[in-house]
């Protein structure tokens, strides 16, 4: 009753935390989604939108994979309501704008059609192209979540020179090339999600290299980041960001010398889903700050 109450008549508290829910959600789902595939349970439920020809539940003869597969499945319609109280709060709150309400909305469509994806995975057996797509299309969600925690929030003013923006702008545009490389890595290796699934062809060993070198050259941007921010507000952001970093390159290299434990590839799913929320909260600070050039000028005409 308390969260029907709170959707009536949302303030600006509530809306932020219906927002930071939706990132919560689709970080979970990229979790349970990846168990899907670490456990072998990708085609748990051979079929899509029934789980087989002729249910939409498991039977006892698919065994624990498919109890896998149909739980996940199960989970993206928590996620959907997630999404759809996400969207009403924002809609109803009165502080709301056309910005909010139109990435409310978007995030709101996104989740059922990354479910399509889903299910396009499952027909085709899982193509590693397809799962990887999966993948980004979450990563996607949880960018938007993230941004639209930000824009709930008052803006503070804080004027960069150009080049740190641009700066800023360069090393998250990496971060998105080096998560997609990370999927296809892994659409070259084991963990296909099912025994019978196809790989993508790609030598895993020369493919683990050229992403390792892509997070090399993310890092060295995001310690140019943390020079080129010195003391101001967004420097900390940035400095959360090269942590995380460092933390996910820890854990991606030992996976690999490890010969790629459950677990740990676990976890490395989470830490590219944190990335991409501590790459977009620091991109949304610095892009909303105005250029150092366009503040002088604003004091000159005064």
């Amino acid at each position: 009753m308390g969260v029907i109450a709170s959707l009536r008549a949302p303030d600006r508290r509530c809306v932020e935390w219906w927002a930071w829910a939706a990132v919560v959600a689709n970080t979970v789902i990229v979790l349970t989604g990846g168990l899907v595939r670490l456990t072998g349970s990708g085609l748990g439920c051979p079929t899509w939108p029934r789980c087989t020809d002729d249910s939409f539940v498991p039977h006892r003869e698919l065994g624990v994979h498919g109890v896998i597969e149909f739980g996940n499945r199960m989970l993206t319609y928590v996620l959907i309501a997630v999404v759809i109280a996400t969207f009403v709060a924002v809609w109803r709150w009165v502080g709301t704008t056309r910005e909010l309400r139109r990435l409310a909305l978007l995030i709101a469509l996104g989740v059922p059609f990354q479910g399509v994806i889903g299910g396009i995975t499952v027909l085709t057996d899982l193509n590693p192209w397809i799962v990887s797509l999966h993948l980004i299309l979450s990563m996607l969600l949880i960018a938007a979540s993230v941004l639209l925690v930000l824009r709930t929030r008052e803006a503070a003013d804080l004027t960069l020179p150009t080049l740190t923006r641009r700066l800023v702008l360069a090393t998250y545009g990496v971060l998105w090339v080096v998560v997609y490389l990370g999927t296809v890595v892994t659409g070259s290796g084991p963990h296909a999600g099912d025994a019978e699934a196809p790989r993508n062809g790609l030598d895993p060993q020369l493919m683990s290299h050229v992403h390792a070198i892509s997070v090399y050259l993310l890092v060295a941007l995001t310690i140019a980041c943390c020079l080129a921010l010195g003391d101001t507000r967004a420097a900390p952001l940035a400095v959360v960001l090269l942590v995380a970093e460092l933390l996910q390159g820890t854990i991606g290299f030992v996976q690999y010398l490890t010969d790629l434990p459950i677990a740990l590839v676990a976890v490395h799913l989470v830490g590219a889903a944190v990335l991409i929320a501590a790459g977009t909260r620091l991109l949304v600070e610095v892009a909303s700050t105005a250029p150092a050039s366009a503040r002088a000028e604003s004091i000159d005409s005064r």
